[in-house]
Order: C-alpha cells, then structure tokens, then sequence
C-alpha cells in the first residue's frame, strides 16, 4: 500500500480508537497502533478500551471478520478512572510524568490529585506509584463518548512535552554559550599575559 494510502487509513483507523493511550494494544500510544494496523503489522482485537464495539468498527471499515478481544492485550470491562488517596501520597511525581494527557495535579512533596473529568483510565499511573495510593473505580456518565476530549489532551500534552524541549535547548545552549565566552575571555587574558611575560622577559 503507498505510504499517503496508508497515512489515510491510519488517520480511519485512529479515529475508531478510544485515545485512552494506554498502551496495552502493545503500542505507545493509540496512533502508533492505527499505523500498525494499516501496515498489516497489529491486529484489530488488541485494544481492550475499546472492546468488542471496537474490533467491529474496526472489522467493518477494513471489510473483515471480527475476532474476540486478545486476551494477551487484556480483558473488556467497564470504563474507570484513577483516585488517590490523598492521605497516602508522598507527592513523589512518578504518577504525573506517567499520565499521557496531564490528568494529575501537584508538585513535588506536596499531595497530588486526579482531574477525575480528564482521567482516561490508562492505569499507567499506577505501577510507578511507590506507596501504592492510586486505585482504579468505576467512571460516572459512562456511556458518554470521550474520544475527542481525549485525542485534543494528549496532543496538548504532546505540544507541552515539545515546548519544555525546546525551552530546554534553548537553557543548554545558552549555558554553553557563556562557558564558552568565559573560556574565551580566559583564553585573552592568559594570551595577554603570555605576551607581557615575553615582553617583559626580552627588555631585561
């Protein structure tokens, strides 16, 4: 398939997907499985998010069968989202770089909280918590469809990780410009005194 066919079923594809991020298709994030799928190199039954509704959506706009869920991807269960005990966070931060779409609030040593509106249910903040204060509930409105308001936060937090990037390039490369003036500048005076020392070592 030429590559601009493929980019444009990959964009088909992606936008079946729930943009819940949460990598257990296997891929990082819901894009790259889209990609996957439309290269022939994923099935379609490797997102548990999106669930047997899923893989039919899937089947139908690439005119196969529908398959169950892989069990290896995970099982389909009801949507949720993260809490955490208050009480228990140590506001270490590991949750907050974990989460793709900057559900989680705080800072460091201070108490975190979930945007519970936000939350994807991608459970990827679990594993790094090391006091185990995140737990997964059940998700209120549940059969509302978040699939925008997911896909517009993570590219937010895609921009925002791009952004912080390129500030730091900018901090670095600042840096070194000035060790570099400084080491010019003591590159000078140390000419200067060779030249002085010379100077003065011939006139005597």
């Amino acid at each position: 398939m030429p590559y601009p066919a493929r980019a444009a079923l990959a964009d088909r594809i992606d936008a079946l997907l729930p943009q819940t991020q949460c990598t257990r298709c296997g891929y990082p994030a819901c894009r790259p499985y889209a990609e996957a799928i439309a290269g022939g190199d994923a099935d379609i039954n490797q997102c548990p998010p999106g669930g047997a509704a899923g893989i039919a959506a899937l089947a139908a706009l690439l005119e196969s069968a529908p398959k169950p869920l892989n069990p290896a991807n995970g099982v389909e269960k009801p949507r949720e989202i993260a809490i955490i005990d208050e009480a228990v966070c140590i506001g270490c931060t590991k949750c907050i770089l974990a989460c793709p779409v900057d559900a989680i609030v705080g800072a460091s040593k201070m108490m975190h909280t979930i945007l519970v509106e936000e939350c994807t249910g991608c459970e990827l903040c679990i594993a790094p918590c090391p006091v185990d204060c995140i737990a997964m509930v059940p998700a209120q409105n549940d059969d509302a469809d978040h699939t925008a308001q997911y896909r517009a936060r993570y590219e937010a937090h895609l921009a925002r990780l791009a952004r912080e990037e390129v500030e730091r390039s900018a901090e670095l490369a600042v840096r070194k410009a000035g060790v570099d003036a400084a080491a010019g500048a003591d590159a000078v005076r140390a000419a200067i005194a060779r030249a002085r020392a010379k100077k003065t070592g011939g006139s005597t």
